[in-house]
């Protein structure tokens, strides 16, 4: 497996749970230094990235783009695939194919779908949303298809969304209903440690469905900080032969360099550089 982390440009809001907000070239080599494998990109539109700049940079630092993460599109661009104004879920998707179009340029293998999804609005059922996320995400997996883009769902925890919140039953169930073969599941272990009985059990039960994955420890800081078993979940993922991207996702605590450097010092231990 490889290890990236997830960083976002400076005009980014904090609610972009990152470790580095901050000029890419700067985060970039700051992760390379570090022994990280590869970058996520989390982008609120495809022109938060200048394409040529980023692919220069990658390969002059011998890193690689693991994923474009969209959720800055719903924290700040204010729309998701389930909002009841379809004006605004088309905006959603014409957002996400942008971010596709990024990925398909920066040669990355997905582009994660989380809070983007939408909610259950209030008075609506179940049905009525899931109905407009499958015509959304349909829409964007359909397009991302012919480039051999993955898109990856990430189930998100109840204080978060109250839609798609665990990775068994809930990411499970959706991805099965769907199926879409280019849509994978995306768990994240801070959400699994609220969502899920056992972050080990649910990863073996999704298997083959899984197409990437975010560590952070169970308080969202670096790995080794909280009380999540990652040995567990290395030998789940071992178990289930996968052997792709995952990434680190956490808090800047105590500060934005430490918390990086702590990650990938307990991480190296669990996943060797290949």
């Amino acid at each position: 497996m490889k290890i990236s982390l997830v960083i976002a440009p400076p005009e980014a809001q904090p609610s972009a749970f990152v470790v580095f907000r901050d000029r890419l070239d700067a985060s970039v080599r700051k992760a390379r230094a570090l022994g990280y494998d590869g970058v996520e990109l989390a982008l609120a539109v495809a022109s938060d990235v200048e394409i040529p700049f980023m692919r220069r940079l990658l390969a002059n630092e011998g890193m690689r783009l693991a994923a474009v993460s969209t959720g800055r599109v719903f924290a700040e661009q204010r729309v998701w695939l389930t909002h009841p104004d379809r004006s605004v879920r088309g905006r959603a998707v014409e957002i996400l194919k942008g971010l596709i179009d990024v990925a398909v340029e920066l040669d990355a293998p997905r582009v994660n779908i989380g809070r983007v999804r939408g909610i259950v609005h209030e008075g609506e059922s179940v049905e009525t949303a899931q109905a407009r996320f499958f015509e959304g995400i349909g829409a964007c997996a359909e397009y991302a298809t012919p480039h051999g883009i993955n898109i990856v769902l990430e189930p998100v925890n109840r204080y978060e969304t109250n839609y798609i919140n665990s990775v068994l039953p809930d990411g499970i169930g959706v991805i099965h209903r769907l199926g879409h073969p280019n849509v994978k599941l995306m768990p994240d272990v801070f959400h699994m440690n609220i969502e899920d009985a056992s972050i080990a059990d649910s990863l073996v039960a999704a298997g083959s469905l899984v197409g990437y994955v975010h560590l952070a420890d169970s308080n969202r800081w670096a790995p080794g900080q909280g009380h999540t078993d990652f040995h567990a979940i290395v030998r789940a993922l071992a178990k289930i032969g996968y052997d792709d991207d995952v990434a680190v996702e956490i808090l800047p605590y105590p500060s934005a360099d430490e918390a990086a450097t702590q990650a990938i010092r307990y991480l190296r231990a669990l996943i060797p550089r290949e």
